[in-house]
């Protein structure tokens, strides 16, 4: 499919996060949308046609297309559009955005359940 396609589909499997929600409507096509849980282990999503997928800012992520090497999908914005992706490292670690997504998000279900 060419140089330029391919440089962008591994841009996205690079582990990144973004200082907005991603908010995406797939309109054709598929692919996976991995995450990292509470233990920082990765967590895989698949998305096809007519799903909506929203991750929340400051999550590390990444994507990839299924085996049909092939997705059209929409990118939606709340506000004004951000479109930076920031790989991980230290400095996206130490990210407010971040920070706040750690803070808020589910530690996990308990040991045992009442």
């Amino acid at each position: 499919m060419g140089a330029v396609y391919e440089d962008k589909i591994k841009m996205f499997y690079d582990e990144h996060m973004h200082e907005d929600e991603e908010i995406r409507y797939i309109l054709k096509g598929a692919g996976y949308f991995d995450v990292r849980d509470v233990e920082d282990k990765w967590v895989r999503i698949e998305v096809k046609e007519g799903d909506l997928l929203i991750l929340p800012a400051g999550i590390y992520h990444r994507f990839t297309v299924n085996e049909e090497n092939y997705i059209n999908a929409m990118r939606l914005f709340r506000a004004e559009p951000k479109w930076a992706a920031l790989n991980r490292g230290k400095d996206t670690d130490e990210n407010k955005l971040r920070e706040e997504y750690l803070n808020l998000r589910p530690q996990g279900l308990p040991d045992q359940m009442s």
